[in-house]
């Protein structure tokens, strides 16, 4: 996987998916989903980004060790996992209206939630751009972008979980 040939398509979804995602919150639902409980969606992607982080945590022990074969396997996990997630969300978001926090702590909430997304957005041409490096063995390079992929991509996932359970109750 050459770097060079990848960046068209890496900057290319780096600004498409963050672009669907804010259409499709603001933007008309098309009711793609009608007859499922609008909480489902969340609640499976809360799970998808808790799996996700205990992946990237065992992805980061399995290379510290020196297993490379491991550490690459669960990445490639966490990357599917994370494509997963990005389908469920786009159809949760072409389904069904956001929620809206109604909690005691909505300073809480929104900076979490803020960061979060910010985050989010973010990680996308992080995460490409470490993957690319990590399976040309393009391993110097790979390392010194890994470095803040990881807590990111780390952050990103927890506070998924975190946002959902703050807003759950208002499904």
């Amino acid at each position: 996987m050459d770097e060079q040939r990848s960046r068209p398509w890496i900057i290319a979804l780096s600004v498409l998916l963050p672009a669907v995602v804010a259409g499709l919150i603001f933007g008309p639902k098309w009711g793609v989903l009608e007859g499922l409980h609008r909480g489902t969606l969340p609640r499976l992607n809360a799970w998808i980004n808790g799996f996700t982080a205990v992946l990237l945590v065992l992805a980061y022990m399995a290379i510290r060790t020196g297993r490379i074969a491991q550490h690459k396997r669960l990445m490639l996990r966490a990357v599917a996992l994370s494509v997963v997630f990005l389908v469920l969300y786009v159809l949760q978001h072409a389904s069904f209206p956001s929620a809206r926090y109604a909690g005691s702590m909505p300073g809480l909430y929104y900076a979490i939630l803020i960061s979060h997304i910010i985050l989010a957005a973010a990680i996308v041409p992080l995460v490409l751009i470490t993957l690319v490096r990590g399976l040309s063995a393009r391993y110097d390079r790979h390392r010194r972008i890994a470095r803040w992929t990881l807590p990111l991509w780390l952050y990103v996932s927890i506070s998924g979980v975190v946002v959902y359970r703050m807003i759950a109750p208002f499904y």
